[in-house]
């Protein structure tokens, strides 16, 4: 299969994700603007999640350039990772919805966690397929050491999520600018 189909693929998914965070939010029963604010929380973990599958989509886009050929592990890889990101709309629905709660921040965490360790595996695998090259290896290497710092910072945020839900929001903020530009060193390594 070509590396094309499945970036295609995968962008169609990724679409579908953000289509169904927003058709989530529901609009108002009433014209007033508190009628609006009582959806702010709503909005809130819309935009967070928006950001991170915008996230991913950049950076699903640069590791997939780093690939010579798709094989049934990068698919199968592939697939766990858009798996676990089809269910950032659910855990960000039931946060939004519950206002920030312990559970459902902690489950978004935990939704966060599985992605990044999707993600990682993902990684590995079309590392593994990929002829040794020591720009991209360094390249990998550095995407590697962001990963194991979200990791443990998603991780992190489970637990907090009980002492108090905006320490896990301020965790999710810091993880999303750390990856919000896509490492340069995958292009420069590819040039």
């Amino acid at each position: 299969m070509g590396k094309g189909r499945l970036e295609a693929f995968s962008d169609g998914v990724l679409a579908i994700i953000i289509t169904i965070m927003v058709l989530e939010i529901k609009v108002p029963h009433g014209a007033g603007w508190n009628d609006l604010f009582a959806l702010f929380p709503v909005f809130v973990s819309y935009i967070m999640s928006f950001a991170y599958i915008g996230i991913y989509w950049g950076n699903h886009h640069h590791l997939m350039h780093t690939a010579k050929h798709v094989d049934g592990k990068i698919i199968l890889a592939n697939l766990h990772l858009l798996f676990w990101l089809s269910l950032i709309p659910f855990t960000t629905g039931w946060m939004g919805e519950n206002h920030f709660e312990p559970n459902p921040v902690a489950l978004y965490a935990t939704n966060l966690l599985i992605s990044g360790f999707a993600y990682f595996i993902l990684q590995k695998v079309i590392e593994k397929s990929t002829p040794a090259d020591e720009k991209l290896g360094h390249a990998f290497r550095k995407h590697t050491q962001k990963g194991i710092i979200s990791q443990v910072a998603y991780a992190s945020a489970i637990p907090l999520a009980y002492v108090h839900p905006a320490i896990s929001g301020a965790i999710f903020i810091f993880i999303a600018v750390l990856w919000i530009l896509p490492d340069k060193e995958i292009e420069q390594a590819l040039k």
